[in-house]
């Protein structure tokens, strides 16, 4: 069992395992949304998933659309703002911000995602796979990931 939980400790999850994908998203709303280069997201199963207590803090805000469907989603702790999951319903499985969690998931970063937007004082020194907007998709589209 992987715990997590916001700064505050207001909302508490777990999680029996992690799949995958484990993405460093260097997109502009993600380095908006975490006030960093990037995002670590990290990829599980809806089912896998269970909030254990702060459901009444979990509040979200829907950015206008850029491109195309689906929009830009952030979930974050109404009381310490920390970014929290929140998985949408229909969902087979979704993305948990991995600095939430309280020990090791057993997976590490697969990739750095929307690397043509990073920010232009962070260098990508790891050996991880790189990825812009085009290869993401042909490979969400091959069905690689979950």
């Amino acid at each position: 069992m992987i715990t997590g939980q916001c700064l505050c400790g207001g909302v508490r999850f777990e999680v029996t395992q992690a799949v995958g994908p484990f993405e460093l998203c260097h997109c502009s709303r993600c380095r908006k949304s975490s006030g960093s280069a990037f995002v670590a997201g990290l990829g599980v199963r809806t089912q896998d998933f269970r909030l254990r207590a702060g459901a009444e803090l979990i509040r979200s805000y829907e950015a206008p659309l850029l491109e195309c469907p689906p929009p830009y989603l952030v979930s974050f702790c109404g009381r310490c703002g920390s970014p929290v999951p929140n998985p949408p319903a229909d969902a087979d499985w979704f993305e948990i911000p991995a600095g939430l969690l309280d020990g090791d998931p057993g997976q590490r970063p697969d990739r750095h995602i929307f690397v043509e937007r990073k920010s232009p004082w962070f260098e990508i020194t790891d050996e991880l796979h790189q990825l812009d907007k085009e290869e993401l998709i042909a490979l969400r589209r091959e069905g690689a990931d979950l």
